[in-house]
């Protein structure tokens, strides 16, 4: 487990839309952060469908990136990542928040994601920002021993709208 890295600064950080020139970037923040990454070509498929993907960025270093997709009235956070390195100083924060800001501006209704239950960090994020756990997917993620089940969240996102 990471310690909280609360006395850490916020840095200035630059959000933007992915692009086809940051999957190489993206893909080496994932490949760091995951026993069992995605693939570039999963990035760009991502891309390639519409999915809304951001990357953020400290002056010209790609630090994190997210991917959502909406549809039927929903979101699903497919994928929200921050450079270990980085953690614990708001980013992951930051970048969550524009996702569901983007999906409640479009009329979306609810956000949902997965989580490992092992991430204790990202739950504390997740429940942070209003996220309350609806289920458990079984077996959902890949484990060195196997599989991992998967905690699934839901965010009300009426409750973003002014």
């Amino acid at each position: 487990m990471v310690a909280a890295r609360n006395d850490l600064p916020i840095p200035q950080v630059q959000l933007r839309p992915m692009a086809e020139e940051d999957l190489a970037r993206v893909s080496a923040v994932e490949r760091e952060s995951y026993s069992f990454p995605w693939s570039e070509g999963i990035f760009r498929d991502c891309l390639r469908v519409g999915y809304v993907c951001r990357v953020v960025e400290i002056g010209f270093d790609l630090v994190g990136y997210g991917v959502m997709s909406t549809g039927a009235g929903e979101a699903h956070i497919l994928n929200l990542c921050v450079r270990e390195t980085m953690r614990g100083r708001g980013i992951g924060r930051t970048l969550l928040r524009q996702l569901l800001d983007l999906a409640a501006e479009a009329g979306v209704e609810d956000a949902f994601l997965e989580v490992r239950p092992s991430n204790l960090a990202a739950i504390r994020l997740y429940q942070s920002l209003g996220f309350v756990q609806v289920g458990v997917r079984k077996g959902y993620y890949q484990a060195a021993g196997g599989r991992e089940d998967a905690t699934v969240l839901r965010l009300d996102l009426q409750q973003l709208r002014p």
